[in-house]
C-alpha cells in the first residue's frame, strides 16, 4: 500500500490504522473484536486505526500474530507514514516562505548591498534565513531588533522589513567592534571632542571617532542608504553595549553630523531604553541639541543679524572662529532659511565613508 498520496499541492499521508481499517473489513471483524485480540483497549484501537498514536515496534508485532503480515511490514507503513507526514511539514513551511518572501523587498535590501543579489526563489529565502538568523522566514515578524516590534499578522510594510534589515546589519556589524561599559557620563564629557572632528576629513577623524565612542560603550557602524528612505540614523542597546548606525555614501557633512549628535542625544537621555522608542517631543529635542551643538543658538543669531547679504568669505570666516566645517554653516543657513538651498554649495562637502560589508562580517 501506498503511504502517500498527492492531493493538489500538498501530500496526503495515510497512516498504518487504514490498512487496519481495511484487514478488518474484509474479515468482518468489529473494532471491538480487534481491540480483544490485540489485548489493547478500543480507544486505543480507534488512535491507532486514525494514526493518533505511533505504531510501535512492539505493536507491529501483535499486528503479526492477530492480522497475519510480518512485523517489519507494519513498521515499514509506520516509517513510511512519519517520512510523509515530515515530507507534508517541510512542504507547508515553503508555501509560508514563499507567501512571506511576496512581500519581503529582496532586490531592494540586495541592491544597497545587504543582501546577496539572486534571482533564485530558493536562494533568496537561504539568504534571508541567515541574514536574520532564523530557520523559518515567518518568525522575522516576531523579532524585536532596536525596540521596533513587527506586528503578528504578517502584514508588515516593505519599509518596515527594509528598516529591520538596516538594524539586523547594524547588530551583526557591531559584533566585530570591541567598544568598554557603557559609560553616558564620559560620552557627554566627550561632546566637544567629537563636535572637534568635524574640520578633518573622513580618513582623518573615522578612526577616532569610533574610537572615543567606544571607550564609552558605543559601537558607531556606518550603513548603506536606504533608497526612498528618509533615515539617517538609529541607535539601539544590544547586549552590553550600544549601537549606533549612520547611513554614509554620498552623504553630506552637515547632514552626517546632525544626524551623529541627534543620536547621540538619543544615547546620554537613555531614550534607547524606551519599550517605545522615543516620542515626537523628544525628537525635537535631539534635533535642538544636535543644531545646538554645532553652532550654538548664540553664535548663529550674532553672525546672521544686521546682514542683508552673506558672501562666502564671511561664511568662512565664521566656521573658522568656532572651529566649525564651513559646510555645516552653509547647512544650517539653508535649513534656517537664511539663503536658498542652492546658495554657496560650492562650500558643501560630501563624505566619501565606505559602509560595512556583510560579506566580510560573516
Amino acid at each position: 500500500m501506498m503511504h502517500g498520496i498527492q492531493h493538489g499541492v500538498h501530500s496526503i499521508a495515510i497512516p498504518p490504522g487504514e490498512t487496519i481499517r481495511e484487514m478488518l473489513a474484509d474479515r468482518q471483524m468489529s473494532q471491538g473484536e480487534f481491540a480483544t485480540h490485540m489485548d489493547i483497549t478500543e480507544k486505543h484501537t480507534s488512535r491507532l486505526i486514525n494514526g493518533k498514536v505511533e505504531l510501535t515496534h512492539d505493536m507491529a508485532l501483535k499486528l503479526e500474530f492477530v492480522l497475519g503480515m510480518p512485523a517489519s511490514f507494519w513498521n515499514g507503513l509506520e516509517s513510511g507514514y512519519r517520512e510523509e507526514l515530515a515530507r507534508i511539514k517541510i512542504e507547508l513551511e515553503d508555501e509560508q516562505e514563499l507567501e512571506f518572501m511576496k512581500k519581503f523587498p529582496y532586490p531592494k535590501i540586495a541592491k544597497i548591498g545587504l543582501l546577496p543579489k539572486t534571482k533564485k526563489a530558493q536562494e533568496k529565502i537561504i539568504n534571508v534565513r541567515k541574514f536574520f538568523e532564523v530557520v523559518k522566514l515567518p518568525i522575522i515578524n516576531d523579532l524585536k531588533i532596536a525596540n521596533v516590534a513587527f506586528r503578528k499578522s504578517g502584514e508588515n510594510s516593505e519599509s518596515d522589513y527594509t528598516l529591520t534589515a538596516w538594524l539586523q546589519a547594524a547588530k551583526v556589524a557591531a559584533r566585530k567592534i570591541e567598544t568598554k561599559t557603557i559609560n553616558i557620563q564620559l560620552l557627554i564629557n566627550k561632546i566637544n571632542e567629537i563636535r572637534s572632528l568635524t574640520i578633518l576629513d573622513p580618513v582623518d577623524f573615522e578612526i577616532k571617532l569610533k574610537n572615543i565612542l567606544a571607550d564609552c560603550g558605543v559601537a558607531l557602524v556606518f550603513l548603506p542608504h536606504i533608497d526612498g528612505s528618509r533615515l539617517n540614523g538609529a541607535s539601539f542597546v544590544d547586549g552590553k553595549k550600544i549601537i549606533l548606525g549612520l547611513t554614509v555614501r554620498g552623504k553630506y557633512a552637515d547632514k552626517f553630523w546632525f544626524s551623529l549628535f541627534h543620536e547621540l542625544y538619543h544615547v546620554i537621555e537613555k531614550h534607547i531604553y524606551s519599550e517605545t522608542g522615543a516620542t515626537e517631543e523628544e525628537e525635537r529635542y535631539a534635533d535642538e541639541f544636535a543644531k545646538n551643538t554645532l553652532i550654538s543658538t548664540t553664535d548663529f543669531s550674532n553672525f546672521i543679524s544686521n546682514r542683508n547679504e552673506f558672501y562666502q568669505n564671511d561664511i568662512i570666516e565664521f566656521a573658522k572662529k568656532i572651529n566649525i566645517l564651513p559646510s555645516i554653516v552653509v547647512g544650517r543657513m539653508q535649513i534656517e532659511k537664511c539663503i536658498p538651498f542652492n546658495c554657496f554649495n560650492e562650500l558643501k562637502v560630501k563624505y566619501l565613508i565606505e559602509p560595512i560589508n556583510m560579506e566580510a562580517n560573516k
